[in-house]
């Protein structure tokens, strides 16, 4: 009888990677370790409460900007509607001219907004049943909203579906803890950061969250 591994997903990067482990080593230190590791075992449950919807509106919001400049245009886009999440509906009945005078967003980002919403409301995402798709459909389906492409689909998955092993190669917060962390003398690219990345499977996206840790920059989803 084959007995089953009891390593942990922490310890499993400490063992597969002696840069990870220092950088573990480094947040731990500094009493910034994940309240709650990204594991198989914590799975989204459909049956708890969600705000898929508001979860998407945040990532489209926190799009190359700043922690700071994200959380007021969210708190300028709740404002407007009586200090709460706008339903998707309302949104779309929204003066789009004033939604984006009044919150700070871009024209790109409030189209974004309204493309979400449109795609909630007709039925062609269905955000209450993607917990039983695989990660690269889920991927596949967030891409067909305007404006929302693979960075905020990875956000998507690993903050909320809580998916365990996934790559944002696309971020640059990442980028700059690989480069600084594994002394490159560059920014990796996608191919070298999947490169760096594969002894940590199956559990990259906690070994991506550590590494954020690190310089203080976990994307705001």
């Amino acid at each position: 009888m084959t007995r089953q591994s009891t390593k942990t997903p922490e310890e499993h990067l400490r063992r597969a990677d002696p840069v990870l482990r220092a950088v573990i080593d480094q947040v731990v230190r500094a009493g910034a370790r994940p309240a709650v590791p990204p594991d198989p075992a914590q799975a989204a449950d459909p049956n708890r409460p969600t705000d898929r919807y508001g979860v998407l509106v945040r990532a489209i919001i926190s799009q190359n900007i700043s922690a700071g400049a994200s959380r007021s245009m969210y708190e300028k886009l709740k404002g407007r509607f009586g200090g709460r999440m706008p339903t998707p509906r309302e949104v779309l009945d929204d003066d789009a001219d004033e939604l984006f005078r009044t919150t700070g967003l871009s024209r790109a980002k409030t189209a974004s907004l309204r493309s979400l919403a449109e795609h909630v409301v007709t039925g062609k995402i269905d955000l209450e049943r993607m917990h039983e798709l695989a990660d690269e459909d889920v991927v596949a389906r967030l891409d067909t909203v305007k404006g929302i492409g693979t960075w905020t689909a990875d956000m998507f998955l690993m903050f909320h579906l809580n998916r365990p092993d996934v790559l944002p190669v696309g971020d640059l917060g990442l980028r700059r803890a690989v480069e600084r962390a594994y002394e490159l003398p560059e920014l990796p690219g996608p191919s070298e950061l999947e490169r760096i990345a594969e002894p940590w499977r199956p559990y990259r996206t906690l070994a991506c969250v550590y590494l954020w840790r690190t310089a203080e920059t976990t994307p705001q989803v």
